[in-house]
């Protein structure tokens, strides 16, 4: 359901505790719930699920991918057939990423300027183009409710001087993003860099929260950093965040990433651990991570979790689970992402009750308890 224009862009914050924030964000297609996890739908599809299943599993919003739609099939087909939200049926918010990240993944394939990024297409090997401007008419017809600014992921490592160039270069082409996207039921995200320097990351969040926008993201985390400086940086930045827009952590993370994000501010988040990992075999529970391969499941008739409410618990044997990954049937896929997407909303449903209840510190201090245990600790170096 399309909203007024007049609240479009409104964020509300519902309920606190310490800096974990329970807030709605109203976008033209709907009304988001923070903290919330959003599916990553890269190709305008969440792999293995049907729109509808992402739906009904409590998805309020998806993602989708700029770079990626550009080659296939592209902005214009999209926008012939009536925008993202009817090309892949999805009736409720999407976030586009807008090609930046592509920028750090590809660096085989591309070419940096002031002017913006000459791709090598990861599809035929053709070139294209992409710079701030392009990347806002791309994003502009596709369609999405927000639209993230086209901006620049340090590698890592990187010395100071490089980071700071790729921070000032960010910056500049924010102001570029602004600019070439009049849209107003359209909502521009900037996304803060700075690598792993503090002083940096401050810089770069003065610098990028001083163009009044709906709302800012803190990008370049999870780019094979140390786990454990992400973390202490984002008690630095995090609450320095405006306080009256949505905070938007890009690309993580683990469930422990996720509590502590929540608990230094952080209201949005988007990853494909639990949908890759869900094809590699890994699966989520309370009791710790099971791996379907194992032989100690071949002859289980149990449940993966019996306290889990989702489609594949409440239907399906350990022991079918683990044929269906060993013989490499498709249904694999789909009944492990099913539950693995499953408990990442479900986690996130419980965070908000948490806030709104005042039960959040209990709740925190349960969740680090559980996800810092050896196995959650060797997830990320193993499959992410």
């Amino acid at each position: 359901m399309v909203q007024s224009s007049m609240n479009i862009g409104n964020f509300k914050l519902l309920a606190q505790s310490g800096n974990a924030r329970r807030g709605q964000l109203t976008t033209a297609h709907g009304v988001v719930n923070t903290p919330v996890f959003m599916p990553v739908g890269t190709k305008a599809t969440v792999k293995a699920m049907t729109p509808e299943e992402v739906r009904d599993l409590g998805a309020e919003i998806i993602l989708g991918n700029t770079y990626h739609l550009h080659l296939r099939p592209g902005e214009k087909i999209i926008e012939s057939l009536g925008g993202l939200h009817r090309f892949m049926n999805w009736p409720g918010p999407i976030l586009t990423d807008s090609g930046g990240f592509q920028v750090f993944s590809l660096s085989s394939l591309r070419k940096i300027t002031e002017a913006g990024v000459e791709f090598r297409s990861s599809v035929d090997g053709s070139k294209f183009f992409m710079g701030p401007e392009e990347s806002m008419q791309i994003q502009m017809a596709l369609g999405p409710d927000i639209i993230m600014a086209f901006d620049e992921c340090t590698l890592y490592p990187a010395t100071r001087e490089q980071i700071e160039q790729s921070m000032d270069m960010t910056h500049r082409w924010l102001l570029r993003c602004k600019e070439a996207m009049p849209l107003k039921d359209r909502l521009l995200f900037g996304i803060v860099q700075g690598g792993l320097e503090p002083d940096l990351r401050k810089k770069s969040l003065e610098a990028i929260t001083s163009v009044d926008l709906p709302g800012y993201a803190l990008g370049g985390f999870s780019v094979g950093e140390p786990i454990q400086q992400m973390h202490e940086l984002l008690k630095i930045i995090g609450p320095r965040m405006p306080e009256n827009k949505p905070r938007y952590l890009m690309g993580v993370g683990t469930p422990l990433d996720l509590i502590i994000a929540v608990d230094q501010g952080l209201d949005m988040f988007d990853c494909v651990m639990p949908t890759r990992v869900a094809r590699n075999g890994f699966l989520f529970t309370w009791r710790g991570i099971i791996r379907i391969k194992q032989a100690q499941y071949k002859e289980d008739p149990s449940s993966l979790d019996p306290d889990c409410t989702c489609y594949t618990c409440r239907n399906y044997s350990l022991a079918y689970l683990r044929h269906l990954f060993m013989t490499g049937e498709i249904l694999s896929s789909r009944l492990n992402t099913i539950h693995n997407l499953h408990f990442y909303l479900d986690l996130m449903k419980r965070v908000r009750m948490a806030i709104e209840d005042g039960s959040w510190p209990q709740f925190r201090d349960q969740c680090i308890t559980q996800f810092v245990s050896p196995q959650w600790r060797t997830l990320r170096q193993n499959q992410a």
